[in-house]
C-alpha cells in the first residue's frame, strides 16, 4: 500500500500537479524540522526554479553542496538558476565540477557550450558540441548549438548543415526553418531560402529545383504543385 503521508509522494504529487508554491511551503516546514534534509533542500530549490526565484534556489543549491560537493542533482539546479540569472563565467565553473565526475556528461558538455555562446567565445563552444556529437551523433540540442556557433563565425553553409541534420533528427523544431531560411538568404539563395521556410530538408531541394526546370515553373510554382499532390494522395 502507498503511504500518502510519505514526503517523497506528497512532493511528487505536488510537483505533477505543478502546485509549486504548495511545494515551497511543504519543503520548508520540512526543513524546520530537519534543517539537512536532502529531500527537502533538493525540491525547494526545484520548486524555486519553477517560481523563478533563481537568486534563492542558488542559495538552497549550495545548502546542498554544503553537505556533498558532487551531488550532481543540485549542481544541475544551480547552473540553471544561474544561467537565468546570466552568471554564465560562474556556470562554466560548475560544469567543469560535472565533467570531473563525468567526462561523457552530454549535459554539462551543452550547457558548457550554451554558456560560451553566451561570452560570445563561439569556436570554444564548438569543441564542446563536438565532444557531445562524438558520444551521440544524434543530439539535437548539440546540432542546433553548433549551428547557431557556424553562423556567429560565418560559415552559413556548415551552419545549414548542422541545422538540417537536427531537422532530421526532430521535424517538430519549428525555428529550424527559419534559421536556415535566413541562412540561406545571407549566401544569396533566395530558392533554397523559400524552400527551407517550408521546411523542406536539404536533400529533397534539388528535385524540386530540377522539376520546375523541367516543367518550366518558378520554384513556388513547384512546390505548391507537389504539395497539392500529396494532398490528393493521403
Amino acid at each position: 500500500m502507498i503511504d500518502l503521508l510519505d514526503p517523497t509522494n506528497v512532493i511528487t504529487r505536488m510537483f505533477n500537479s505543478e502546485n509549486y508554491d504548495q511545494l515551497y511551503n511543504y519543503c520548508k516546514d520540512l526543513l524546520k524540522k530537519n534543517p539537512s534534509d536532502m529531500l527537502a533542500l533538493q525540491n525547494i530549490s526545484l520548486s524555486l526554479i519553477y517560481l523563478k526565484n533563481f537568486e534563492e534556489a542558488v542559495t538552497y543549491c549550495n545548502k546542498v553542496l554544503e553537505i556533498n560537493d558532487s551531488d550532481t542533482y543540485a549542481l544541475k539546479n544551480k547552473i540553471f538558476a544561474l544561467e537565468s540569472l546570466k552568471q554564465y563565467d560562474k556556470v562554466l565553473e560548475l560544469c567543469e565540477k560535472l565533467l570531473e565526475i563525468d567526462l561523457k556528461d552530454t549535459w554539462a558538455l551543452n550547457s558548457m557550450g550554451i554558456s560560451l555562446n553566451e561570452l560570445d567565445r563561439h569556436k570554444d563552444a564548438i569543441q564542446y558540441y563536438d565532444t557531445t556529437l562524438v558520444i551521440d551523433p544524434n543530439d539535437v540540442t548539440a546540432l542546433m548549438n553548433k549551428a547557431i556557433s557556424l553562423d556567429h563565425l560565418g560559415n552559413y553553409q556548415d551552419a545549414i548543415t548542422y541545422y538540417d541534420l537536427a531537422q532530421r533528427i526532430d521535424s517538430s523544431l519549428r525555428e529550424i526553418s527559419s534559421a536556415k531560411s535566413k541562412l540561406f538568404e545571407k549566401l544569396n539563395m533566395p530558392d533554397e531560402a523559400f524552400l527551407a521556410a517550408q521546411g523542406v530538408l536539404n536533400k529533397d531541394m534539388d528535385k524540386i529545383k530540377s522539376d520546375a526546370k523541367q516543367n518550366k515553373c518558378s520554384i513556388f510554382h513547384q512546390f505548391c504543385n507537389d504539395e497539392f499532390q500529396n494532398s490528393e494522395l493521403k
